[in-house]
């Protein structure tokens, strides 16, 4: 234990007084990540289920066609997918091909009432 105390205040002596660019980067891009997966998995945060987007909108499916069922069904089936619409479309009013534009303002609409649950 003595020694591997030893080696790791020697480590970290080298590395203060004798910086490497790339290391320093590699070991930013792994506290980063390591930071990410406890961020993760301690997130207590209540979090939006992509289905309930989807039967929100199921009760206006008559005006959809079968293209637009599925490209919602596909869009809604993870939370992460519906962020990323929402950014992508939503945000910036922009059109897609994939919905008519009457279609995409319900999925804005729909996606806009559980926004700050994303």
């Amino acid at each position: 234990m003595k020694k591997l105390l030893i080696l790791i205040v020697a480590g970290a002596l080298y590395f203060h007084y004798y910086p490497n660019e790339k290391l320093n980067s590699w070991l930013f891009e792994q506290k980063q990540t390591v930071l990410g997966y406890f961020s993760d998995a301690t997130d207590t945060k209540v979090r939006l289920k992509s289905d309930k987007i989807y039967q929100d909108l199921a009760k206006d499916f008559g005006q959809f066609n079968s293209q637009e069922k599925a490209f919602v069904a596909e869009m809604t089936s993870s939370r992460e997918k519906v962020k990323t619409f929402n950014e992508q479309y939503c945000k910036t009013k922009k059109q897609t091909p994939k919905l008519h534009r009457d279609n995409l303002a319900k999925v804005c609409y729909t996606i806009s009432k559980y926004s700050n649950l994303l």
